[in-house]
């Protein structure tokens, strides 16, 4: 009695046997042909597991990489030496353009210092200098400020606070002679779409 054998199996045991580096099973009985087919099918998958395995340790230190890229590499740029620096100037800019006035350029001098500002702190200085506008263009009142010097108090990825140290100097038609004083304030910046804006602005001195 003799047994076939079907040519597509054969192809397949074959084509394993080559896979896995093993020569091909020797004639025997069906029952030993079965039996060498299972052998190989256990190398076969052996041999895929360990790849298998070994490529999701690969793919899973590659994730690791990157999550710890974002989560300790990024938040540290943004609050490293070029975010302070960028605070720094942001609220240097703002509070000079907050303090500083003209009585012939007050609507450009208040939109300018607006740009700077943000929340409610916006919706205050808007209500302040339409309150001052009619008063510092008839007292000719001019509002000059220059920086000093500015450290960054805190810094976080969304918000900063910023120490502005200023010289003030004010004329007006009653005092011609320039008046100068002092100051320093607390600026505290929100980050709006990517740019720091003040959300509030509080006097020191």
């Amino acid at each position: 009695m003799t047994v076939e054998h079907d040519s597509s199996l054969d192809g397949a045991e074959a084509t394993l046997s080559d896979e896995i580096g093993s020569p091909p099973a020797p004639p025997g009985s069906a029952r030993t042909n079965g039996l060498s087919t299972i052998k190989r099918w256990v190398r076969w998958c052996s041999v895929r597991w360990r790849l298998i395995v070994a490529t999701v340790l690969v793919v899973a230190a590659v994730g690791s990489a990157g999550s710890l890229f974002f989560i300790l590499h990024r938040p540290d740029q943004q609050i490293g030496d070029a975010a302070a620096h960028r605070a720094i100037q942001a609220a240097s800019d703002g509070a000079v353009a907050v303090l500083s006035y003209a009585p012939d350029s007050l609507d450009r001098d208040f939109a300018k210092a607006k740009s700077y500002l943000t929340g409610d702190f916006l919706a205050y200085y808007t209500k302040f200098t339409e309150q001052i506008a009619a008063i510092a263009q008839q007292k000719r009142v001019t509002e000059t400020a220059k920086v000093v010097r500015a450290a960054v108090s805190e810094l976080h990825p969304g918000s900063a606070v910023v120490l502005v140290f200023i010289n003030q100097t004010a004329t007006s038609k009653e005092k011609a002679e320039p008046q100068a004083t002092a100051s320093s304030v607390r600026v505290t910046l929100t980050k709006v779409k990517g740019s720091w804006l003040i959300s509030k602005l509080d006097p020191l001195s």
